[in-house]
C-alpha cells in the first residue's frame, strides 16, 4: 500500500488515499474525506511504480 496526495476534484483540498500497488490497474470510486463528493481514480502501475494517476468527478 501506497499513500498517494491529490486535490479534490469537488472542494480543491488535498486530501489522501491508500493505493494498492500489487493490483496494476485499477478504477474505482471513493468519496472525499473532506466534502463526502464521489471521486472516480484511475490508477496504473507497472513494476509496483505509479505510472498513472487521475481523480475526475462523477457526471450527475
Amino acid at each position: 500500500m501506497e499513500e498517494h496526495f491529490f486535490q479534490c476534484p469537488y472542494c480543491w483540498e488535498e486530501i489522501s488515499m491508500l493505493l494498492d500497488t500489487s493490483v496494476p490497474y485499477q478504477v474505482y470510486v471513493e468519496d472525499c474525506e473532506v466534502c463526502c463528493n464521489p471521486i472516480e481514480l484511475t490508477v496504473r502501475y507497472e513494476d509496483q511504480q505509479l505510472t498513472e494517476f487521475s481523480a475526475s468527478d462523477i457526471e450527475q
